[in-house]
């Protein structure tokens, strides 16, 4: 999980790659444990089944309640935002990067993409930098790819960045705030 504890009661969150919420449940429960309100959009390229988010098998990674209300209400989240419980806010843009707009500035982006051997338009200085302009003053890019090249572009684009400890099984994570 890409969040800590040192956050404000108020969140928003974009996430690059929602798949199959993982991310999203885990920010949730921690956001409703903490009484943290969390606005969350994700952008989602290729929206999953009904079927398919079903079958995740979250429940011993989250509430069974997050999961389910994430379930039930997938399909109202893409095509508005939509409430989930009372600290957490969904909205899933079935678009590709590219072609997301927003006029809401995130507190956190959570880079999620496939490798950029298999999704090489994702991590490119185009992408990037449309992904980091969606970011406020402040905020928090963070992701599992840690490679030389994304490192020189975060850095190019005015972001600070470091390698801290990695979650579920990742040895570490490449965490950039905007100045």
């Amino acid at each position: 999980m890409f969040l800590d504890n040192n956050l404000a009661k108020k969140v928003s969150v974009l996430e690059v790659g929602f798949g199959t919420g993982l991310n999203f449940l885990l920010t949730a429960d921690f956001c409703t444990v903490n009484k943290i309100e969390l606005n969350y959009t994700g952008i989602e390229a290729y929206p999953l089944t009904d079927e398919l988010m079903s079958s995740t098998g979250y429940d011993q990674y989250v509430t069974t309640g997050t999961r389910e209300s994430l379930i039930k209400n997938y399909q109202s989240a893409l095509t508005a935002p939509t409430v989930l419980n009372p600290y957490s806010n969904l909205q899933i843009a079935g678009c590709e990067l590219m072609n997301f707009r927003s006029e809401e500035k995130f507190n956190v982006i959570y880079f999620d993409a496939f490798a950029a051997a298999h999704q090489p338009e994702m991590w490119n200085e185009e992408a990037i930098a449309h992904t980091v302009s969606f970011l406020k003053s402040g905020g928090v890019f963070v992701t599992y790819a840690i490679t030389g090249n994304l490192k020189r572009m975060l850095k190019g684009l005015g972001l600070q960045i470091q390698k801290i400890p990695g979650a579920a099984g990742k040895r570490e994570m490449l965490r950039a705030v905007k100045i």
